[in-house]
């Protein structure tokens, strides 16, 4: 005869499916009893834990069990934060998830002991820990020890959002941690620039939030623009008429529709070519959108993506015997053979012109004469969004400008006067593409290379 707790663990053998003993055995995770310990452990979890918040189960991925003297279980799952505060009145059922509860959530495996002839439960070991600060391993102490873990949380909101809305995708979990570092400093970063502005500009996130300065600066900047004299070109004749209050020459159809360079600092080309576009406009009547590849691929005097200088890609036009358009010489972002044919050609240029830097005069030039290829320190623009920047003289210097651009008009906004300036980063960048700076102070060194192209 045998005992009556032998004779239950035979007929849990057979319940089991013949589970073994000693042996793991993998269960369905809807299971009525790994769903009843998963509540006993959660309920017990919160009760025993510091968190402000209580936690619920989101979903369990894993779940098995084991004869043993009774049967013991292993379970993982994850629990998200919800809004109810944690405390003995808490009901579960009637408790929402925080929004952030897939960023902030917790990944737990318990192990619990069932012995249903002595109607006994017992939790045997348990361990958790935050699933995305695990993911992060905190290898960088000094970038995140200082941050709260509201403010983590909100930060790796704000990273999520970022990769959604941008389409980030990270090889593995080490590039996805140091691109969230990254990101963390840089909000910090475009939080002091904003405390800093003296315009009404924001600055915050943008697409080039999870690059660090260098890599900004390699990929989409120009640094030959200050470390290289332009080529000596001809005065242009300013007019002697003052210029209108403002003057917008996207009003009148001379810019064509913004483009985005890509991880090239062929900002150069770009910022020819739609000065080019513009004086075609004027001259001949069609706006025509030009191709900066040619520029890249044939201009034997600049450097492709390692940048140039709008004087230089102007001779190299004229060398070349003209522009074809954007349609039959597409943009790549990289350096290719150059296949330029002269009966391609859509636009050509006769000479160029420097213009003054006096910001009244350049007003006054631009009004009459069409937009204007200009250069300047891009300090402030990684993280601009929308309105006028205006950063100081001592944190962006006229004499380390970086970047070329397109001059196409002037304003005023709210008693600020200001520059419309035509990038080349894509119309998911700032203002639908384009920049607002500060008039009338030479702010970033707008105002220290400014030229034109000259059609006749």
């Amino acid at each position: 005869m045998v005992s009556s707790g032998l004779s239950a663990l035979c007929a849990l053998c057979l319940l089991t499916g013949a589970l073994t003993l000693g042996g793991w055995k993998d269960v369905y995770p809807g299971e009525p009893e790994v769903q009843r310990l998963t509540d006993t452990f959660v309920r017990e979890y919160n009760r025993g834990s510091n968190y402000r918040n209580y936690y619920r189960q989101m979903h369990i991925t894993e779940a098995r069990r084991q004869l043993v003297s009774g049967l013991k279980y292993e379970v993982t799952l994850l629990l998200g934060r919800t809004l109810c505060k944690n405390g003995a009145d808490v009901n579960p059922d009637k408790c929402q998830f925080h929004e952030t509860k897939n960023i902030g959530a917790l990944k737990c495996k318990f192990s619990m002991l069932v012995v249903p002839w002595m109607n006994e439960t017992k939790i045997l070991d348990h361990k958790c820990s935050e699933e995305m600060t695990e993911k992060l391993s905190y290898q960088n102490q000094d970038a995140l020890s200082a941050q709260s873990q509201d403010e983590l949380m909100q930060t790796m909101t704000f990273f999520k959002d970022f990769m959604t809305t941008y389409d980030r995708k990270y090889k593995d979990d080490a590039e996805f941690t140091t691109r969230f570092q990254i990101f963390s400093k840089n909000l910090k970063k475009a939080q002091e620039i904003q405390e800093m502005d003296q315009g009404t500009a924001e600055y915050g996130i943008t697409k080039f939030s999870d690059l660090t300065e260098e890599e900004f600066r390699t990929f989409y900047l120009n640094p030959l623009l200050s470390s290289q004299p332009p080529r000596p070109m001809k005065a242009a004749a300013i007019p002697t008429d003052p210029p209108a209050a403002q003057f917008d020459w996207r009003d009148h159809g001379a810019v064509t529709e913004v483009k985005n360079q890509g991880m090239c600092g062929s900002c150069w080309a770009f910022s020819v070519t739609g000065n080019i576009e513009g004086q075609w406009f004027l001259k001949k009547g069609s706006l025509v959108s030009l191709s900066e590849q040619e520029l890249v691929d044939c201009d034997q005097v600049d450097h492709a993506c390692g940048g140039g200088l709008p004087s230089s890609a102007y001779e190299a036009i004229e060398n070349l015997g003209g522009l074809e358009t954007e349609q039959d010489y597409s943009y790549h972002g990289q350096k290719d053979s150059c296949t330029f044919s002269t009966g391609k050609v859509s636009a050509y240029i006769n000479s160029s012109v420097e213009i003054s830097k006096d910001e009244t005069e350049i007003a006054a030039w631009l009004a009459k004469n069409g937009p204007i290829s200009i250069a300047l320190n891009a300090f402030a623009m990684q993280f601009y969004r929308k309105g006028i920047s205006h950063p100081f003289r001592i944190l962006c210097s006229p004499w380390m400008i970086d970047h070329a651009v397109l001059l196409v008009g002037y304003g005023e906004r709210n008693g600020k006067p200001f520059w419309a300036i035509k990038n080349s980063w894509g119309p998911d960048w700032g203002e639908q593409g384009y920049y607002n700076l500060y008039r009338g102070t030479g702010a970033c060194g707008m105002n220290t290379m400014c030229s034109s192209a000259v059609i006749n």
